[in-house]
């Protein structure tokens, strides 16, 4: 409970379980996800036209299990939360 998980790599993942813990996947192509109340924070990168990539935007949200489904994985995806497998 109350914990995080926390992940920079590419392409890796982050998910906790516990009551009000924070999953926090940082990294290119990143995903994480959450139970019924935790929170995932995401970042979408893109690249410039010399092939470097930077950081386009990082965004919060609470599993709500409407808009955002519990343990199910998202990525951000201009801007938004998609559901990845």
């Amino acid at each position: 409970d109350r914990s995080a998980a926390t992940n920079t790599g590419y392409q890796s993942a982050a998910s906790v379980e516990g009551e009000e813990s924070v999953a926090i996947a940082m990294g290119i192509e990143s995903k994480a996800k959450g139970a019924l109340g935790c929170y995932i924070i995401l970042a979408e990168w893109e690249q410039d036209d010399n092939y470097d990539w930077h950081i386009k935007t990082v965004k919060a949200v609470k599993v709500d299990g409407e808009k955002i489904k519990p343990n199910t994985f998202y990525m951000l995806k201009d801007g938004k939360f998609v559901e990845v497998e």
